[in-house]
Order: structure tokens, then sequence, then C-alpha cells
């Protein structure tokens, strides 16, 4: 018997596929393609307090081995999401992560107390729609000139402090991969109460279009993801994952079984998927499959087994 179960903060998942925030709407489109229910769990589409229309102009470019995106995190916003979405949420037997954003701490509160609130309405009537909040710190601070919360540490320890104070939700930072430091940063979380980090988000990056004499993209720069960052998002995972008690979820161009393995061998406690989704419309699916063929192969009959042994 092949045991693919983990567990985050005390969200039990069947097996540790997560699809990634960004890569899989709020899952019902890909629920008309297979029964999403045989996944770990699904982070939805990132939110904000209001609604977003997202960038203009091209949003995806593919590159050697991944992808460019500048969608501009287009999203109904929360308290569309609560009305419209989670009715579907409350019938899905998987961990379903609201991945909440903002461009200033207010708003970042204003949506985790609306998510909160939601949710203890939802089981007091015997009901539930969110497990988990994922805290996506790479926006844009309106009030620093546009620098990420993610970046410098300090600047984020105050939106966790916040989030953290708001909500007794289960709470996982989503860390960008272009922080100053990036160990530092998930410490920090760790030392503000959050029940565990997410990483890594897409790498800020660049196309130019020779002939136009301009960016392929109106916003300049776009997000790096898919096979090309796998090996840094690797290491990263695994540095942050000896520095931090509380669970690692790694993501970074996973695209195999042999891929997730190697995340949790570096000490990830469950995984994301996010750019192969575009890739395999089924790969989710496909995923789950191959991890439990490839770990009876190699004789793994539990994922703690081989969990951070590198």
């Amino acid at each position: 018997m092949i045991d693919l179960s983990c567990n985050i903060s005390g969200v039990h998942l069947r097996n540790p596929v997560i699809m990634a925030s960004g890569t899989f709407g709020f899952g019902k489109e890909y629920g008309a393609l297979y029964d999403i229910n045989q996944l770990g769990g699904i982070s939805g589409k990132g939110l904000t307090l209001y609604p977003k229309d997202g960038n203009d102009g091209i949003r995806v470019y593919e590159t050697p081995s991944g992808m460019l995106n500048s969608v501009g995190l287009e999203n109904p916003g929360v308290a569309a999401f609560l009305r419209d979405e989670c009715p579907h949420w409350e019938k899905l037997d998987l961990a379903r992560i609201v991945n909440l954003g903002g461009n200033t701490i207010e708003d970042y509160v204003e949506g985790a107390r609306l998510i909160h609130e939601d949710s203890t309405v939802r089981m007091a009537a015997g009901r539930q729609a969110v497990d988990m909040i994922e805290l996506n710190i790479s926006c844009p601070n309106v009030k620093a000139g546009g620098m990420a919360y993610g970046i410098q540490t300090e600047t984020a320890r105050e939106v966790v402090r916040q989030i953290r104070a708001t909500t007794s939700l289960p709470l996982v930072i989503k860390l960008s991969p272009n922080a100053e430091d990036i160990v530092g940063m998930a410490v920090m979380c760790q030392e503000e109460g959050a029940d565990g980090v997410s990483l890594i988000n897409t790498f800020s990056a660049m196309k130019i279009d020779i002939r136009k004499r301009r960016s392929v993209f109106d916003n300049l720069y776009a997000g790096l993801s898919g096979p090309a960052i796998k090996p840094i998002a690797l290491r990263m995972v695994h540095q942050v994952s000896r520095a931090v008690t509380i669970p690692v979820i790694g993501m970074g161009g996973i695209c195999s079984a042999e891929d997730i393995l190697e995340f949790i061998m570096a000490g990830a406690a469950a995984i994301q998927v996010g750019t192969y989704n575009f890739v395999n419309l089924r790969g989710g699916q496909q995923l789950v499959q191959d991890l439990e063929q490839l770990m009876e192969r190699e004789k793994i009959t539990s994922l703690d087994e081989i969990r951070g042994i590198i």
C-alpha cells in the first residue's frame, strides 16, 4: 500500500499535489476535464479586495523551458468570490486554499477579515469552503513606490503580523524568489505565527521584440515560471526547509513525478503545480497517478520516509 497523504498545519491532503494559484482558475474549467477531487488541493485564482481587470496587451509568452506571464492579477474580488465561487468550493473534497493579495496593508487585512467571517458563518452551519489562506506578498506596495511587499523582510513582517491577527484560518505565506533574503523571510513568517510557507513565486524577467524595439509586455517585466526555474526553486526550498520548522510547500517547474519526489526529498511537505497545467490540461490527474507508480517502483511506501533526506 502506497500512502500519498500529507498534512499542512492540520489540513489533511490525500496527496501532495496542489494546483498553483493563477493556473487553475477556481477549478470549474479543469473539473470538466477530470475529477479534480483526485488532487490534494487547489490554490484558487489570486484575489484582491476589489475586482481587477489585469494588464493590457500580451499576457503570456512562451520561453525556452518555461513561460512569462503578465496577467496582472485579474480577478473578481473577494466579495464576488465568496458569493459566486464558494458554493461550488463547498462541494469539493480536497484542500481549498484562497490566495490573497493586496496593494496596501489595509486591503490585505480587509480581504482576510471577509474571508474569515464568511468561513465562520459557513462552519457554524456545518459547511466549509475555505481550508487555508495563502498570502501573496509579491504584490506591489503602492505606498512604497511599487516595491513588492515580499522583497524586504521587515516590510513583509507587518503584513504577516496583521493578517495573523485577523484570522485563525491556517495561514501560508507565498514567498518571492526576488526577496533580498528568502531564508530570512521564511524565518520571519514563522516568528509571526504563519502556519507554513510556499515557494517559489515567479522570477521577474523580460522579453524584447527586436523588430518593434520594445518589450513584449506593456508592463515591461513579467513573471518567469516553468522547468527553467526548477533547479533554483529546488535549492531555495531546500535552504528554507532547513531553516524553519513550519511546513514548506514547494513549487517551480514541476512537470513529473520525479520532480515531485525531488522537492519532497529537499524538505517540502507538499508541492504546487503551475505552468504544467498549460502544457497538459489533465496534468494534475496524470501526476497523481505517476507519483503512486513511481513510489511503488522505488519501494517508497510513504512520503514521510524520504521527506527532507537531502
